[in-house]
């Protein structure tokens, strides 16, 4: 049940990007246009979603477990650390140069733009290189944690 529900939400938030037209990288690059040819309409978009993830959380947060899972699986840490930045600036740098942010890009994928076909290799080698990169102290300034 689980692999099906995951396919039916991923189905509705790619329909979602495509409906909004956020599948577009133009309209992503020009809501980043700020002194330029800027596109309010991706404030929207995303102003949307937060409500409709706020609404999800306050429903999810009243129930003792989530429905198909034995307990919630919450993130421990708080901290914001240099890999944290790093990766942050990276996606950032990412998106806006491509115009498209993980989900947008698998969405448009089948569409064949040339700009997908060189964001999406550029996207999966970056995801390994950032798991490859995860235990190392490379952004850190300590050596607390490292591995050789």
């Amino acid at each position: 049940m689980r692999p099906f529900l995951g396919f039916a939400a991923g189905l509705v938030f790619g329909l979602g990007l495509v409906i909004s037209g956020m599948a577009d990288p133009a309209k992503v690059l020009n809501f980043l246009d700020l002194f330029g040819t800027w596109d309010p309409s991706l404030a929207f978009v995303m102003g949307g979603a937060v409500v409709a993830t706020f609404l999800g959380y306050r429903l999810a947060w009243r129930r003792s477990r989530p429905v198909l899972m034995q307990r919630f699986e919450l993130p421990s840490s708080k901290t914001i650390d240099g890999k944290l930045v790093a990766g942050a600036a990276i996606f950032g740098l990412g998106w806006g140069l491509g115009g498209y942010c993980p989900g947008p890009a698998l969405t448009a994928l089948p569409l064949l733009a040339p700009g997908t076909l060189v964001f999406v290799p550029a996207m999966l080698i970056g995801m390994w290189a950032g798991v490859r990169t995860r235990n190392t102290n490379f952004f850190s300034t300590s050596n607390k944690g490292a591995t050789a």
